[in-house]
């Protein structure tokens, strides 16, 4: 009987114990988008709403953060189709970053013989294709709408 009584407090105590690790668990998540398509744009938006809800209503974090280059860098410059939705989700979702290629810009500025203005909302990184290798070195899951 003491061994039942041990053994339940074994169990007992490791489901415990793995149930605080879940709700410490943050889930990492990097968008890819390369291509100047509102609708494409909107799917990566429709994903991070999803995904945010879901984790949020099982109590568990998540960072996401939108990675933009080459022709997909027009949906962060201050004319792009979905600037409206970036900022509302910007203000609405906490941990959600929109990450602009660096090179990209650079490129697009010289072509336009100016600097290309970009939304509040995106920061630059020097190379959208290394922030995105450097989050999955982080652990983050990759997704490509």
């Amino acid at each position: 009987m003491r061994i039942l009584h041990l053994m339940t407090a074994v169990i007992l105590t490791l489901s415990l114990s793995l149930a605080a690790q879940a709700a410490d668990t943050v889930h990492k998540i990097a968008f890819h988008v390369d291509q100047s398509d509102p609708a494409i744009m909107n799917m990566a938006l429709n994903n991070v709403q999803n995904v945010q809800k879901y984790y949020n209503g099982k109590g568990e974090a998540v960072e996401i953060e939108i990675v933009a280059y080459g022709p997909g860098l027009k949906m962060y410059t201050a004319d792009s189709p979905v600037a409206q939705r970036i900022a509302s989700m910007a203000l609405e979702i906490d941990n959600l970053a929109f990450s602009a290629c660096g090179n990209t810009h650079r490129k697009m500025s010289l072509k336009a013989g100016k600097e290309v203005k970009l939304l509040p909302e995106a920061g630059i990184v020097p190379s959208g294709v290394v922030r995105l290798v450097e989050l999955q070195e982080q652990g983050y899951a990759y997704v490509r709408p």
